[in-house]
């Protein structure tokens, strides 16, 4: 096969798999709670850091628009909000907040594939510091939970 056709089958393939509708509808669900912030700081840090997969005031960028990059920025949005949510904070499902603290503290959160793309997601070790303190405040820590309504 030449060059000239596998190049036109991979365009149309590029080209089909825009038709797929996942991954491009970009609307955020309202926001319903928010947790008890244990400061300022530490919402500030969080929305910073883990506001596009953790709350419904995610700031879609150019490429979620473009198949296959908008599934995987759909189904880790997805994913992120039904473990923790700082957007529908007191719904009845499970708000894992308290696991956040360790996830960052283990480099975690954010994913590696994200802060590439992300760089003001790239916070410095004060900042990280800071807000794995204030989350620990904020929703305790999988040892010790606080309730926070």
């Amino acid at each position: 096969m030449s060059t000239g056709k596998i190049l036109t089958i991979i365009v149309i393939g590029f080209a089909l798999i825009q038709l797929v509708p996942y991954g491009r509808n970009h609307t955020n669900p309202p926001v319903t709670g928010e947790p008890s912030w244990d400061s300022e700081r530490t919402r500030e840090l969080f929305f910073k850091a883990c506001r596009d997969c953790h709350s419904n005031e995610t700031l879609w960028p150019w490429y979620a628009n473009i198949a296959p990059a908008s599934w995987l920025a759909q189904f880790d949005v997805d994913h992120g909000r039904e473990y923790l949510n700082v957007s529908e904070w007191g719904r009845p499902e499970k708000n894992e907040g308290d696991e956040a603290a360790e996830m960052v503290q283990e480099g975690k959160m954010p994913p590696f594939f994200y802060l590439p793309l992300h760089p003001e997601a790239n916070l410095s070790d004060e900042e990280k510091r800071e807000l794995i303190e204030g989350l620990q405040a904020t929703f305790g820590t999988e040892h010790h939970e606080t309730t926070h309504e």
